[in-house]
């Protein structure tokens, strides 16, 4: 119930923060048209039909901070780790359900009062979603900068203590509560995924509620932790002594992380549904999970590169680049084995199975640009351009709503009963898929050309009047790609009532989620837990005679079809296996499979 609460939740404000991006998407594909229809929606905030300059402004704020941390980190966490992390291990229920309960609550609060900052006379937040100073530090800097930044502080206070409270959880669920023989090498990799995200959230997260109290004190308390040397409005202000970079180390290091708290429960899921509908085991397992702990440990300390600008000392600045530039490593390892894991695999393409594979699609692709973002010298000319707005959109923005998507695809029957349309999901993919490319792949040439991000207008810079064109192409695949979402969210509320009923395992999966009932029980299981014996990706297995073999069916009852390998230096298991093999005169090396 809380994963459909977090679910749900996360899609509405996916709905809000999609409609903020096509608002301002056409006050950049028609900067110099009225559209006397936006006043009626906007108020004074577009008198006459036109946007203002700083409420465009807040829309790209509170547009990138609703996708990063409310859809893509609550969203996604929170609804799988809640609906798998029981369900994969053998667990009646989390560790600790009031924490979980709370857990919801607060993220459901930090989600409403965000939504309430429109709603105030100065108007929402309208720093970026990365709030530096001194535009959120000085509450007289630009109408957002007053009450609407205090909400946006109050909500990302809530939304902290929400992800907190759920990492807690998450991580005491996976150490202590698995089933009989799960132990951690026998985790499907959605759970490994999971476990690890909640550490790197646990860790970084309170680091950036050390900034927010800092800001509060700044805003309110008269401190100059931030601030140092300002003129507003050609009044002096009194502070002294801060430094706006100060903030900025605070920010990006929760902020890289939060790059990978996004991405890695998209790639647990991907990783699952690859294997799944591959019907092949994972390629490399142990690599998949030595990845997933190299990205844990890499991603605390690649920070300053969002940084090179800002006078950092060459040398430190060459060392955040290597670190940028060695945590490629482990993410090519995961794009490469969910290559070869494809590689002659009897593929089904349901549309999880076309979500998933369009997540490596756009972790690739966009994982590319890091490259050159994560090289000082040539991110000196492509930061703040529309290159850098190109590449997280890619990579962090669309690689991982793609694998939120090919989840809710895939899981939906465990969530609701029934099943989603199939051809629905295949419209919702391919307008979606081509139009995030449309949108996203031409911007490269825009910040390569060194057209800025966040500019309300291009037509005043008359070395930016080619990209008027490509502002079009972007605006029209942007509103073709939001529409498209219509088909998913149809979908998705048609099918709690309309759906055709699921049977228990409609994928033939190995793991334990689908060993429960159909029917919501409390505890999952009516009777004792299944007890686990061998790893989630026994798919087409040489010598069995189906393409799967649940993690709860015994060795003992596929003796035809088990390896050396498979009872983990069990001696007693290896001799019943070889007195079994030379009664049937089978003959296996240590090499087959």
């Amino acid at each position: 119930m809380i994963a459909k609460q977090f679910l749900i939740t996360g899609i509405v404000m996916a709905v809000f923060a999609m409609v903020l991006s096509i608002l301002f998407r056409i006050q950049l594909a028609w900067p110099d048209t009225d559209f006397p229809i936006l006043e009626v929606f906007l108020g004074k905030w577009a008198e006459g039909g036109r946007m203002k300059p700083e409420f465009f402004l807040s829309l790209v704020t509170i547009h990138g901070t609703m996708m990063v941390f409310f859809v893509l980190t609550a969203g996604l966490s929170g609804t799988f780790s809640n609906l798998l992390i029981p369900y994969q291990l053998g667990a009646r229920d989390m560790a600790s359900p009031l924490m979980n309960m709370l857990s919801y609550w607060f993220f459901f609060t930090a989600c409403v009062i965000m939504v309430a900052s429109f709603f105030v006379e100065s108007g929402p937040a309208s720093a970026g979603w990365t709030i530096y100073p001194p535009l959120s530090s000085v509450p007289t800097s630009i109408p957002g900068s007053g009450l609407g930044m205090t909400l946006w502080l109050i909500s990302m206070t809530l939304f902290i203590a929400s992800q907190v409270l759920g990492g807690v959880n998450y991580i005491s669920t996976v150490l202590n509560m698995r089933t009989k023989g799960m132990d951690l090498w026998k985790m499907p990799l959605t759970i490994w995924a999971f476990f690890l995200t909640a550490i790197v959230g646990l860790l970084s997260f309170p680091v950036l509620v050390s900034a927010v109290v800092l800001l509060f004190f700044d805003r309110s308390v008269g401190t100059s932790f931030y601030l140092s040397d300002l003129v507003v409005q050609g009044e002096i202000l009194p502070n002294e002594g801060g430094s706006p970079i100060l903030f900025q180390h605070l920010f990006w290091f929760l902020g890289h992380p939060e790059v990978y708290i996004v991405v890695m429960p998209a790639l647990g899921l991907t990783s699952e549904i690859i294997s799944t509908n591959s019907r092949k085991p994972i390629f490399g397992y142990h690599a998949m999970v030595y990845s997933l702990v190299g990205i844990t440990v890499l991603s605390f300390i690649v920070w300053g590169h969002h940084m090179f600008v800002t006078g950092m000392n060459p040398f430190l600045g060459g060392v955040f680049m290597i670190t940028t530039l060695i945590i490629a490593v482990p993410s090519a390892v995961k794009a490469f084995n969910y290559i070869a894991t494809l590689w002659r695999g009897n593929i089904r393409f349901t549309p999880a199975m076309m979500f998933a594979i369009g997540m490596v699609s756009f972790f690739v692709s966009g994982g590319l640009t890091g490259l050159y973002l994560g090289n000082a010298a040539l991110d000196i000319n492509l930061h703040d351009t529309y290159f850098v707005v190109a590449h997280f959109h890619l990579v962090m923005g669309s690689a991982s709503i793609f694998g939120m998507l090919a989840g809710v695809y895939h899981w939906y029957p465990k969530m609701f009963g029934r099943m989603m349309d199939t051809r629905l999901g295949y419209l919702h993919f391919w307008l979606t898929f081509l139009g995030a490319y449309l949108v996203f792949f031409p911007m490269h040439f825009m910040g390569i050309d060194g057209v800025p991000r966040r500019y309300y207008t291009f037509t005043a810079f008359p070395f930016m009047d080619k990209w008027i064109s490509v502002n079009l192409l972007i605006t029209w695949a942007a509103i073709v790609a939001g529409l498209a979402q219509v088909a998913f969210l149809w979908n998705f509320f048609a099918s709690i009532w309309k759906g055709k009923k699921a049977t228990q395992n409609p994928w033939n999966s190995n793991t334990l989620e689908w060993t429960t009932p159909v029917e919501h029980i409390h505890g999952n299981w009516p009777g004792e837990i299944p007890t686990v014996y061998r790893w989630p990706y026994d798919y087409s297995k040489p010598g069995h005679d189906t393409d799967f073999i649940p993690q709860t069916v015994p060795f003992s009852e596929t003796m035809s079809s088990n390896l050396p390998h498979d009872f983990e230096g069990n001696e007693e298991a290896i001799r019943i296996q070889e007195e079994w093999n030379k009664a049937n005169n089978r003959e296996v090396t240590e090499g087959e499979g």
